[in-house]
């Protein structure tokens, strides 16, 4: 195992003697705004782990009285919960998946291929990713009710592949747009076909930006709420968000259970954010 040099410990100490007024302010602002982040997660599991009566004795913000697991195994029993995770896995995974690989092909075309009107296309698919999804829901319940998608799973696959494509395309677009045109060119030249260029020049660069749009596609899927609630009827469908939703009634709420929902749902998401 390596250390430190001497010289690079000296040149550490030295940068932070160097450290001014502002700096240690920002510090202590991004500090103070990391806690202000997080008092709500800390919240969130204080309640997960109390009984009602703790919770309507106490208030949200004591600490437990005694730890109980009482609102996981409700919530585990009440919805079904390892269907919802699976649910909720397929359909972010294979949307995950289809969007980065349509999204490289389309910016592929726009960032690389020059295709004719491509700022053009670059600015419809802006315009396209500042629709709200409310704008939306009409218009695809009535082709998805004709082509006989409705109440299925595949339906919200499709919808949120082309929203999280349009992202992605504009995202990655004008990032090959950038891209080197001497390499290109020295590749044409050596014989490399369109498809070669992609697959092992352009791809294996960037595979940093198509890891986090992976990561940040399968997030944004998972956690989305109303595309599933309009077009996934059955109960066996339906995805963690509607599940968590459904504990809560028009008068009545079970917060400590909604607390240990909220708590466990976010534990896939973790996983996949950390395996990525």
């Amino acid at each position: 195992m390596s250390t430190m040099s001497a010289a690079e410990l000296k040149k550490i100490a030295k940068v932070k003697k160097n450290r001014t007024a502002g700096d240690w302010l920002i510090i202590v602002l991004l500090i103070i705004g990391g806690l202000v982040m997080l008092f709500p997660f800390v919240v969130l599991c204080l309640n997960a782990f109390k009984t009602s009566a703790d919770y309507n004795a106490n208030g949200p913000l004591s600490w437990p009285t005694s730890f109980t697991l009482d609102g996981f195994i409700k919530f585990w029993t009440r919805v079904n919960f390892p269907e919802k995770v699976w649910n909720s896995i397929w359909a972010s995974g294979l949307v995950a998946i289809f969007a980065v690989v349509l999204s490289v092909f389309n910016s592929f075309a726009l960032g690389i291929g020059r295709v004719k009107g491509r700022r053009w296309i670059i600015l419809l698919i802006m315009l396209a990713n500042m629709l709200p999804q409310e704008a939306l829901l009409y218009p695809l319940y009535i082709m998805f009710k004709e082509i006989g998608l409705y109440n299925n799973p595949w339906s919200i696959v499709i919808i949120f592949t082309v929203i999280q494509s349009a992202f992605g395309t504009y995202l990655l677009s004008s990032v090959y747009g950038t891209f080197p045109k001497a390499i290109l060119e020295a590749a044409t030249i050596d014989g490399a076909s369109r498809w070669k260029i992609l697959k092992d020049i352009v791809f294996p660069i960037s595979k940093p930006t198509l890891a986090v749009m992976l990561v940040f596609f399968f997030i944004w899927t998972w956690n989305d709420y109303m595309i599933p609630m309009a077009f996934l009827i059955d109960n066996s469908s339906q995805t963690v968000p509607i599940a968590i939703a459904s504990l809560s009634g028009d008068r009545l709420m079970d917060v400590t259970t909604t607390a240990s929902a909220s708590l466990i749902s976010i534990v896939p998401t973790l996983i996949f954010f950390l395996l990525f």
